[in-house]
């Protein structure tokens, strides 16, 4: 992915607002993120979720389905506190890049 250094705390924005809203699980988060254009492997992404977990902004468990298990993630209370604080920052810089 092209500028994945800048790209990758968008991501991990959109990760949180999605973890904020409900359930998510990896495959769906992938899919999910193509639909913005963002392309990535799922060798990128686990590793994103699991340093989210580390730093205790995603918590997650193993779900059965099928024969296989899913681990699904969630935004804890420290994860909607910085998705807050996330859009109160994206808000100042979109001002300024529009006005900018």
């Amino acid at each position: 992915m092209e500028h994945q250094d800048l790209i990758s705390g968008f991501i991990r924005i959109h990760i949180l607002h999605h973890a904020a809203e409900g359930d998510l699980y990896g495959n769906w988060m992938i899919e999910e993120l193509a639909q913005h254009g963002y392309r990535l492997s799922p060798g990128t992404l686990y590793p994103m979720l699991h340093g989210m977990e580390r730093k205790g902004y995603l918590e997650s468990r193993i779900e059965r389905v099928g024969r296989s298990q899913r681990r699904i993630y969630r935004a804890t209370d420290l994860g909607r506190d910085a998705l807050s604080y996330a859009r109160e920052k994206l808000r100042e810089l979109t001002g300024e890049v529009r006005h900018g």
